[in-house]
């Protein structure tokens, strides 16, 4: 009896978590002014960035996937759900999980991932118009949004519900489609609309004034677009999907290099300090 009553309570504090974890998210789609939101790769990471004092995080798909070796896609649902609960774990801020297109063509099915990161400790999370392949045809795109927005509808407490238009950076550079679709996404249930590839202010700008919700925008596409100049357009919310590993894999290059090209450790100068790192955790 001793043994259920613990269990029982555990249960109810981690609830206790996830449903504040997910308030605190949600209050910062409605806040004045933009938050960036990094996305780690791995729970050393995501430690880090929340010892920096950022208020919420997003996994990143390439970059989990990079961790193990393979390219961007080539995930399971299974890993993807797995390495969420293991990051929203690690930390204490909310987390939004990269989901690609959530693992299935059906509406139904997808919505069901969605689902399953919303249970692993997700405070939101993305759904794909994109299969890896091609972009969806424009009524089954929104029809994915509608069946995710009406599943997690049901929830005990807040998830949101990330809508990405995928033509920018797919080969399909359709401006006037992207904002159709967000908009779309947007009357089907999205919380925050995401269209990866906007690269100018006047882009960022036209589609925020184009949707009635939070707008994410992708900082390393947007480049010599500032926070400031973000916020001042409206933007909701950055995030840097696997820049931030790819900043990590440059040093590894520019190390590995120096010591095999010029036999020299100067790299080793700007290195971190143990005690640092220590500090995490």
């Amino acid at each position: 009896m001793v043994a259920c009553e613990c269990s029982q309570l555990k249960g109810e504090e981690l609830m206790a978590t996830m449903a504040e974890k997910a308030a605190r998210f949600k209050a910062l789609h409605e806040e004045q002014g933009a938050f960036i939101m990094p996305n780690p790769w791995d729970r050393g990471s995501a430690k880090v960035m929340e010892h920096l004092g950022f208020k919420a995080l997003a996994t990143t798909s390439a970059g989990f996937a990079h961790t193990l070796g393979r390219a961007d896609g080539a995930l399971s649902a299974q890993e993807n759900i797995e390495h969420c609960r293991d990051l929203g774990s690690a930390v204490a801020v909310p987390m939004s999980a990269d989901l690609e297109n959530c693992y299935a063509d059906d509406p139904q099915d997808a919505a069901k991932t969605l689902l399953a990161a919303a249970k692993a400790g997700m405070a939101g999370g993305s759904i794909e118009d994109y299969d890896g392949a091609r972009i969806y045809d424009f009524n089954h795109a929104v029809e994915r949004v509608r069946a995710a927005a009406e599943v997690l509808g049901s929830r005990p407490h807040p998830f949101m519900l990330t809508a990405r238009a995928e033509n920018l950076i797919r080969g399909v550079p359709d401006f006037d489609d992207t904002i159709r679709r967000l908009q779309a996404f947007a009357a089907a249930g999205a919380d925050v609309l995401y269209a990866p590839g906007l690269k100018t202010i006047a882009e960022i700008r036209t589609v925020v004034q184009s949707v009635g919700k939070p707008l994410n925008v992708l900082a390393p596409m947007a480049r010599g677009v500032s926070v400031e100049e973000m916020a001042a357009a409206g933007v909701k919310r950055i995030s840097l999907g696997g820049a931030l590993l790819r900043a990590v894999m440059a040093s590894l290059f520019t190390a590995g290099t120096q010591m095999l090209e010029e036999g020299t450790f100067t790299w080793t100068g700007a290195l971190t300090r143990e005690k640092d790192i220590a500090s995490l955790y």
